[in-house]
């Protein structure tokens, strides 16, 4: 299958595209398999099964479902110099490496010129969706906050870098065709500007001076925007000084992300707008903020499905009532749903897979919990994109045209870890929600919680804060085995409403946190409560509240080991000693249940 293109400006054009696609998914994802063996049957991976023959039906009976350890050697290879022809028959011009914090650690993948071509496609596919439900987007701009990562080379010499520092620094990004729908307030030298501090201040700045001409915000990632909204408390007076005078800062010494901000977006001096967002940055609540200081903005265009979730109250709270907008389902390894209603509340989100984009099957999980770290092998049944079911869990498993692998996703039948659920079809093109990924657990003994489970138990207990006027802006959790028994430990930053954001020196409440304990226990599930009832093989949850700016210090960290800032996502449950020890070090309150969980015994789903 040639990789399609599209026109973003013919809005009419693009949905019958969609159309075409949705309408025919099962006869296109059978000619991309067919195309994907035509291509790669003679490599190494493939032919240890295959024996040369391309037929679907010998791929689905004799190629195994794999994880990333099955595949890694090949790619170890790869980056060491070996020629691409062990697992592709095109050209390897890069490795894209994963963020590392939904899997542990960061994974490698290659990945080909014609992947770039389809990753364009995809981009330029969502444009007409957003235009289809928000009129007049292209009389104005968008202010995404994009960054990217200093990249690094392998033996072979090969670059290794994060998906979307690739795609930035691509030339289909640099030499983008302009349309009218997604033109961008930060000029390109601020968005490939490898300091991430700079890049966020300069790309801050264009947005501040354009303010009039912005009509929707936003990043990849709900968190990425936050800490976007954060760095703006902290240096408003900054930017404001700047736009004022008409020069940027000293500090900033990216000769071209310099050069560009003040050849062209801060020409002269403005002080009427200096004193206007000094007046709207100065007030005591910071509520509204975004669309106080970008009036005209139709929505906050973040990825809020998943982890992302538990930041949509703090989103509501700066974006004052505007619409969060998630319009894409993608990975490290291949970019594969759109959503097609995007003004749906982000707890309705679901994606459409696109049947170009690669070949989708999926394995059947009992519920979306307990089969979900279940070993697989090729003798499980594994269904075709058409023929999942309504109301039904699946983990996701990936072929794509260049056999890449990551995080999520590997050469030839990867178990990409994503749980979903079905909750509909757009013609014969199944729509999925996204639950959880299937290896972020907590657990101690034969408990088991899953990322969707610790983020409605937190979503439930941090409503005991809120008359307090406290907000939870974010957590993560990790099983403390070193106790006797074993618990679970809650890291959870807070911030108030109104006035300072800092949480030291304000007291809380030991009663009132003490209760948000047994409350996140109250709603874990019934295996969780029979440990903490009648067991006692798992001990008291505890919460400890972190200093103001803990996270931003471990996203830091992460970043260092490298993660993308662009692709990072606060790791729910952490594995790392010093991730655990840089939180440790700034605790500043400890608090357990003091009450057992309610333990139904006749419940049959704690049983062991």
């Amino acid at each position: 299958m040639v990789v399609l293109s599209c026109d973003p400006n013919d809005l009419e054009g693009s949905m019958r595209l969609i159309e075409e696609l949705t309408c025919n998914a099962g006869r296109i994802q059978e000619e991309v398999l067919q195309e994907i063996l035509e291509r790669n049957s003679g490599t190494e991976y493939l032919q240890g099964f295959l024996r040369g023959r391309s037929s679907s039906e010998q791929f689905k009976k004799q190629v195994p479902v794999v994880d990333y350890d099955r595949v890694k050697p090949y790619i170890d290879r790869l980056a060491n110099g070996e020629p691409s022809q062990i697992i592709s028959t095109e050209p390897i011009l890069e490795l894209l490496t994963s963020s590392g914090t939904s899997g542990g650690k960061p994974k490698m993948m290659p990945s080909t010129a014609e992947e770039l071509d389809r990753k364009t496609f995809f981009y330029n596919i969502l444009i007409p969706v957003m235009n289809r439900y928000v009129e007049g987007l292209e009389e104005g701009k968008s202010m995404y906050l994009l960054f990217v990562k200093p990249e690094i080379n392998t033996p072979s010499g090969l670059p290794a870098r994060p998906v979307l520092t690739s795609y930035y620094k691509s030339r289909h990004f640099r030499n983008r065709p302009f349309n009218r729908f997604n033109v961008y307030t930060s000029p390109d030298e601020a968005i490939l500007c490898s300091d991430s501090k700079q890049s966020m201040f300069c790309q801050l700045l264009c947005g501040l001076v354009q303010r009039n001409d912005v009509l929707r915000v936003g990043a990849v990632f709900a968190s990425a925007f936050l800490r976007t909204v954060k760095f703006l408390e902290e240096h408003w007076r900054e930017l404001c000084a700047n736009i004022r005078a008409g020069q940027i800062s000293d500090w900033i010494t990216d000769g071209p992300c310099r050069e560009a901000i003040s050849s062209r977006v801060l020409a002269r001096p403005n002080p009427a707008l200096a004193d206007l967002i000094e007046a709207e940055c100065g007030r005591e609540a910071w509520e509204g903020i975004v669309r106080r200081l970008w009036p005209r903005t139709k929505y906050v265009d973040v990825i809020v499905t998943g982890s992302m979730a538990q930041y949509i109250p703090l989103l509501e709270f700066y974006g004052g009532g505007l619409p969060l907008v998630s319009t894409m389902y993608g990975s490290s390894e291949c970019y594969l749903g759109i959503n097609l209603r995007p003004l749906d509340r982000p707890a309705d989100v679901s994606y459409t897979l696109l049947p170009n984009m690669a070949h989708f099957e999926f394995l059947q999980v009992v519920d979306d919990r307990t089969d979900a770290d279940v070993e697989c092998t090729c003798d499980l049944k594994v269904v075709d994109l058409v023929d999942v079911e309504v109301g039904c869990y699946y983990e996701l498993v990936v072929t794509t045209f260049t056999g890449e692998t990551s995080l999520s996703l590997g050469l030839y039948r990867y178990r990409v870890g994503d749980i979903l659920k079905v909750t509909g079809f757009q013609n014969a093109a199944p729509q999925f929600r996204f639950v959880h990924r299937r290896n972020v657990v907590l657990s101690v003994d034969s408990d088991k919680t899953n990322e969707e489970d610790l983020l409605r138990a937190v979503t439930r207990a941090k409503h005991l804060l809120e008359p307090l006027g406290w907000l939870l802006t974010e957590y993560s959790s990790y099983a403390d085995s070193a106790s006797i028994p074993g618990h679970y430990v809650l890291f959870w930053e807070l911030r108030t409403t109104v006035g300072s954001s800092d949480n030291d020196g304000v007291p809380l409440d030991s009663a009132v946190m003490e209760n948000c304990c047994a409350a996140v226990e109250a709603s874990l599930d019934a295996v969780y409560r029979r440990c903490r009832n009648r067991d006692r093989s798992v001990g008291p949850l505890e919460i400890r509240v972190v200093r103001a700016g803990a996270f931003d210090a471990l996203m830091d960290y992460c970043v260092s080991r490298g993660s993308s800032v662009n692709q990072y996502k606060t790791p729910r449950c952490i594995k790392s000693p010093e991730a655990i020890r840089l939180l440790d070090e700034v605790v500043v309150g400890r608090f357990f249940s003091r009450k057992v969980p309610f333990w139904d015994p006749c419940d049959p789903s704690s049983s062991s």
